[in-house]
């Protein structure tokens, strides 16, 4: 198998200024992300930034991409531009804010998108855990079809059991089988290109969720469940916090 790794950083956060190049144990946030990648099976493992200061930081992993890009997706669309990779190649979008990442799980989505020729993009979920977590917008749940093509993603949740509701959402006691979507991607290039070119579309907007985009555009999305569920990303200093236990005690 053969698949390229970039990741997307960029400086700005509104919770966590300079989140890429935060301390963790001694190193930059950015540092641990490339680790974690580089340990999968990937040819060749990038870093998407218009940023100089990150650029420095990882040296000669990075690729200066435009500072308009509205989306990661846009930048890693323009690293396999500027770097010539054909429509079948497949890239994996690893997020900069995740430095326990475990690396079978890059391996097991590019896998994933090149086992099934129809899709046009693969990602991962994994069970809900508790009702707290089923019940919390920042949580994005997924549905999919037999077969695992991606029904809708939703900060919503879905499968909303209306037996199990009667009061409506704040009354919802039930879970089971409900799946979080975690935010690993694989796409072949001709996909990345193809969706870096649509507007965002109408519900992408309301439900704050990229990659509702290529569902209304028709694109398919296969969806397995991880072989290793992560740890938590780092998006507020509380996470920040928790990894740099975590990671000082390795």
């Amino acid at each position: 198998m053969s698949y390229k790794v970039v990741i997307p950083a960029r400086y700005a956060s509104a919770r966590l200024p300079g989140k890429p190049l935060l301390d963790i144990a001694g190193r930059a946030m950015i540092e641990w992300v490339i680790d974690a990648a580089s340990k999968a099976r990937a040819e060749e493992v990038l870093v998407a930034t218009d940023d100089a200061r990150i650029a420095e930081r990882v040296g000669v992993r990075a690729v200066m991409t435009q500072a308009t890009h509205q989306s990661g997706t846009d930048r890693i669309a323009e690293v396999a531009r500027l770097r010539g990779w054909s429509d079948e190649t497949i890239v994996v979008n690893v997020q900069g804010d995740e430095p326990q990442l475990p690396p079978r799980l890059v391996d097991q989505v590019a896998a994933l998108l090149e086992n099934d020729r129809a899709a046009d993009v693969a990602t991962l979920c994994t069970p809900i855990a508790n009702l707290r977590e089923f019940l919390d917008p920042s949580a994005v749940k997924v549905v999919m079809a037999t077969g695992g093509a991606a029904l809708y993603f939703s900060r919503a949740p879905i499968p909303f059991d209306r037996d199990g509701a009667s009061q409506g959402v704040a009354s919802q006691r039930r879970f089971s089988g409900a799946y979080r979507h975690l935010g690993v991607y694989a796409y072949r290039v001709s996909a990345l290109e193809r969706l870096s070119a649509l507007p965002p579309s109408e519900l992408e907007r309301i439900e704050k969720l990229e990659q509702l985009r290529a569902l209304q555009a028709g694109m398919r999305i296969v969806v397995a469940v991880a072989e290793a569920p992560p740890p938590a990303g780092v998006d507020t200093p509380e996470d920040l916090e928790r990894v740099r236990a975590a990671l000082t005690s390795t």
